[in-house]
């Protein structure tokens, strides 16, 4: 596989943090570019991030040196000198759809973590694991853009990271009918750490803006097809959410209930949980994790703390399944938020892009 240049926009926040440290320790992507707001254009990245680095790992060297450019400014010079940029920037929505569109309409591919182009049609947002297929609607945006290489593909929401997996595998073959889902969230899904969000200490707050409708309804998407150049989304099934912020830094766990119109036994979902595997299994991509659903039996598992990072923070981790007395049966699932939920799983969505063809 070739080195494919990359750049990042919203390079300073945490979310572009972690994408650069992603990038640095990457066997397929060299760090060429990174841009934020103006307030940091123009600045060395190290002294750009210095006073607010939030990652465990030290900045890398490779993005040290580089002189942040301006992510609204700067899109022409950027785009001449990448292959595609990941999109963390933190902006209004509209504004983040125009930015977006126009690096793509400067023939620079887009793979945003943001929610902005979720609801575009023509845009795929893919959980690699589950709906590969969806990245064939890029054709018919790259029509309505007027362009040849350029387009967007965005990533889910971080709370759907792990119980949709979880859900997926049985959906079709039993014939999910409904589901109800209680996220439990890390602070670093709001883009803080301990030191910033003091209120969080001891306490659990039950709302964050705008989550319950994400959880609700994109998976929906997820599990759509393609049809005429726009992807329709799901009819079922019905899923209904709750979302807390918790005092933990990182990880966002799950309790979920579901229900079948062919209940399937403990050992049928068990069996399903531990053979599935998708597309980023078979092509063995860099990001993928070998195992995506991992079972522990035990009762007290999975836990924020022990099981966030399994298989690099790309693994789904899954526990507690039994029968339950209002639904078929319930379980807890966790996943890592700004791994396999934001940073991590627009990698991996950049992994299947590159190995399909369309960052050529």
């Amino acid at each position: 596989m070739k080195k494919y240049k990359v750049g990042v926009i919203g390079a300073t926040g945490m979310v572009g943090q972690r994408f650069v440290t992603l990038i640095a320790e990457h066997p397929w992507f060299e760090l060429k570019e990174v841009a934020a707001s103006k307030r940091s254009a123009g600045k060395r990245y190290e002294d750009a991030v210095s006073a607010r680095w939030f990652m465990q790992k030290p900045i890398p060297d490779c993005a040290k040196d580089l002189i942040v450019k301006s992510a609204e400014d700067d899109i022409a010079e950027i785009a001449a000198n990448v292959d595609f940029v990941f999109s963390a920037v933190d902006m209004k929505k509209e504004e983040i759809r125009a930015l977006e569109e126009a690096y793509a309409k400067a023939e620079c591919p887009v793979v945003s973590n943001n929610s902005a182009h979720r609801w575009t049609e023509d845009v795929p947002m893919v959980v690699p694991e589950i709906n590969p297929e969806h990245i064939e609607v890029i054709s018919s945006q790259r029509k309505r853009l007027g362009t040849k290489r350029g387009f967007i593909a965005v990533k889910s929401n971080c709370s759907l990271q792990s119980y949709v997996p979880a859900l997926h595998p049985l959906k079709d073959e039993f014939g999910l009918t409904k589901a109800l889902v209680c996220t439990y969230q890390a602070i670093s899904g709001a883009g803080k750490v301990f030191d910033t969000f003091p209120e969080i200490i001891d306490n659990v707050i039950p709302y964050i803006g705008g989550e319950e409708e994400k959880s609700e309804q994109e998976p929906l998407k997820l599990w759509g097809k393609l049809e005429n150049g726009k992807i329709v989304t799901a009819a079922s099934p019905s899923i209904t959410a709750q979302c807390f912020r918790v005092a933990a830094s990182d990880g966002h766990m799950a309790a979920v209930f579901m229900s079948f119109e062919k209940k399937p036994t403990i050992e049928e979902i068990k069996e399903r949980w531990a053979s599935f595997s998708g597309v980023p299994q078979k092509l063995g991509l860099p990001s993928a994790p070998k195992q995506f659903i991992h079972y522990f039996e035990e009762d007290n598992r999975p836990q924020t703390k022990l099981d966030r990072n399994i298989e690099n923070g790309m693994a789904v981790s899954v526990g507690r399944l039994r029968p339950d007395s209002q639904y078929d049966y319930k379980f807890v699932c966790l996943s890592h938020n700004t791994l396999r939920g934001a940073a991590g799983g627009a990698v991996l969505l950049a992994e299947l892009l590159c190995a399909k063809g369309y960052m050529d």
